[in-house]
C-alpha cells in the first residue's frame, strides 16, 4: 500500500524537492501552495499526512491546522517553518500539530516523523478494528494482541476449540483475561448456538454455592419458599459453563463438582430427581492448582479431571508489544463515554506505559485508562497524567529484585532448596532450560547435571 502525502507550502521549490525525495521513499505525493485551496485538496486527495508550512501567503497555517483539526481531525499534520520560533512550535503542537520540523528538512528527520506518524495511524485502525469486534460481540484472534507469545498461544486455543466436550483449564494471574478466553474458546466450538454460562466461585457465598451450581427445589431450606431455582449447570445446557476462580471452591463442593464431571448428572437441592446434562467445563484459577492439591486445599481427583487441556495465559508485563493498542483501545472507549476530544498518547505516557509492570494486568491497565481519562482536561495524554504511577514505578523495580527465603523452624534439607528453586525457575521459562540457566547463572550443563541429580523432569504448558 502506497501511503498519500499532502504538501501544503507557497514555496515552488520547497513543494517540488519534497515531493520528488518523498516519491522516491514510495510515497505518493500532491501539492497545494494556496491556504485557501488546502480544505478542498485534502477532501479531493484524502492524504493520510499532511505537511503543512506555518507562514503561507495569504493564510496563517496555525488557523488552516485549526480546519484541518475540525475536518480531518483523524490525519497527522505535520508543521514546517523556516523560523526557528520555539514559542511558534509548542502553539502548534498545543492546536493538534503531529510534530514540528525547521527548513531546511533534514530528509532523515522527516523519515522518522512520517514512520511515527504511520504507526499511529496503523494502531488507531487496529483500535478501530477491535471496537468493531466489541460492538459485534464476536472475538476475533486480533482481540488478544499481536506479540508472537500471544499469537502462538490463541493459534493453540483455536484449535482446542474444536472439540465440543474437552475440558479446559485456564491459567493466570488475576485481571489476564480468563473470561474472555472462556468466551473465544465458546464462539469457536460446536457449541457456540448454545448458553455460555459464567460464574465466580469467589464471589458466592459458602452456604449458597451448592444453590447457584446445581439450583434447588422449592421449600430446601430457609429462603428457597418461593419457587425451584435452576442451578448455572442446568442454564448452561447445550452450551458452556465458566467456574472462574475454581481453587475458591470448598472441598465438600468439590466432590459434587467431580461426580458431575465424571458423570455428567447432578441432583438439585433438597431435590430427588437426578438431572441430566450436556455441557462443556472451563475452568480458570489464578492459583497453581498442583501446589493447592500438594498443600490439602485441592483434591487431587478433581484436579487430573480438570487438567484434560491446560492454558497457562502470559500476564500483560510479558508481551509489552500489545500495550500500545491496548492503551489506544481503552483511551477511545472512555473519551467517547466521557464525551472527551482526546486525540492520543504522547510518547513520553505510552513509555510510562509500557514499562511499568502491571501487577493487576489487562484490568489494571484499562482502570488506569479510565482514572486518567475522567481526570484529564487536555487533548492528548501525557507523562504528568500519570503521576500516580510514576510513584510506583521505584517501588515496583525494588520488589522485582527481592528474594525473600523461608526457612522452617525444624530445618531443611539443602536438595529440598534446590529441587523447590529450579523446578519453579523452570515454571518461569516454560521449561526452557537455556532461560531457565541464565536466570539462575548456571551454564546449561551445570543445570542439566544439578535436575538429573535431584530428578527433575520439563513439562511445559501450551503457549
Amino acid at each position: 500500500m502506497s501511503f498519500r502525502i499532502l504538501i501544503v507550502d507557497d514555496d515552488d521549490l520547497v513543494c517540488l524537492s519534497l515531493k520528488k525525495l518523498l516519491a522516491k521513499l514510495g510515497y505518493d505525493v500532491d501539492t497545494c501552495q494556496e491556504g485557501g485551496e488546502a480544505i478542498l485538496k485534502t477532501e479531493e486527495f484524502q492524504p493520510d499526512i499532511i505537511l503543512l508550512d506555518i507562514y503561507l501567503t495569504t493564510h496563517n497555517g496555525l488557523n488552516i491546522l485549526k480546519q484541518f483539526q475540525q475536518k480531518f481531525y483523524h490525519i497527522p499534520v505535520i508543521m514546517i517553518t523556516g523560523y526557528s520560533d520555539v514559542k511558534i512550535a509548542v502553539t502548534a503542537i498545543k492546536s493538534g500539530a503531529f510534530d514540528f520540523l525547521l527548513k531546511p528538512i533534514d530528509i532523515d528527520q522527516l523519515q522518522l516523523v512520517i514512520n511515527k506518524a504511520l504507526e499511529g495511524l496503523q494502531l488507531r485502525a487496529e483500535v478501530e478494528k477491535l471496537h468493531q469486534i466489541i460492538k459485534s460481540d464476536e472475538l476475533t484472534k486480533d482481540f488478544f494482541g499481536k506479540s508472537t507469545k500471544i499469537i502462538r498461544l490463541i493459534n493453540s486455543v483455536e484449535k482446542l476449540s474444536v472439540s465440543p466436550d474437552t475440558t479446559i483449564l485456564l491459567e493466570g494471574e488475576s485481571g489476564t483475561g480468563k473470561e474472555v478466553y472462556a468466551k473465544f474458546i465458546h464462539q469457536r466450538s460446536p457449541r457456540k448456538e448454545g448458553p455460555f454460562i459464567q460464574i465466580n466461585c469467589s464471589a458466592i457465598p459458602k452456604e449458597l454455592a451448592e444453590s447457584e451450581l446445581f439450583g434447588h427445589e422449592k421449600g430446601a431450606f430457609t429462603g428457597a419458599a418461593q419457587k425451584t431455582k435452576l442451578g448455572k449447570f442446568e442454564l448452561a445446557n447445550g452450551g458452556t459453563i465458566l467456574l472462574d476462580e475454581i481453587g475458591e471452591l470448598s472441598l465438600d463442593l468439590q466432590v459434587k463438582l467431580l461426580r458431575v464431571l465424571q458423570e455428567r448428572k447432578f441432583y438439585r437441592v433438597g431435590g430427588e430427581k437426578e438431572i441430566a446434562i450436556n455441557v462443556r467445563i472451563i475452568a480458570a484459577t489464578n492459583r497453581n492448582l498442583e501446589e493447592e492439591v500438594e498443600k490439602g486445599n485441592f483434591r487431587a481427583d478433581l484436579f487430573y479431571r480438570l487438567n484434560v487441556a491446560r492454558i497457562l495465559i502470559p500476564p500483560l508485563r510479558e508481551r509489552k508489544e500489545d500495550i500500545p493498542i491496548l492503551v489506544l483501545s481503552f483511551l477511545t472507549e472512555f473519551a467517547a463515554k466521557f464525551n472527551k476530544k482526546i486525540r492520543g498518547v504522547d510518547s513520553s505516557a505510552m513509555e510510562l506505559l509500557t514499562s511499568y509492570y502491571w501487577k493487576g494486568n489487562v484490568r489494571e491497565l484499562r482502570n488506569v485508562i479510565e482514572r486518567a481519562v475522567l481526570l484529564i482536561e487536555d487533548d492528548e495524554l501525557k507523562d504528568f497524567h500519570l503521576s500516580f504511577l510514576i510513584k510506583n514505578t521505584e517501588s515496583q523495580k525494588e520488589d522485582e529484585n527481592k528474594f525473600i527465603l523461608q526457612i522452617p523452624p525444624k530445618g531443611i534439607a539443602i536438595d529440598v532448596v534446590l529441587k523447590t528453586l529450579i523446578q519453579k525457575t523452570l515454571k518461569i521459562s516454560n521449561g526452557n532450560q537455556v532461560k531457565a540457566a541464565k536466570i539462575l547463572g548456571l551454564s546449561r550443563s551445570k543445570l542439566r547435571y544439578r535436575m538429573e541429580q535431584l530428578g527433575i523432569e520439563v513439562t511445559k504448558n501450551i503457549k
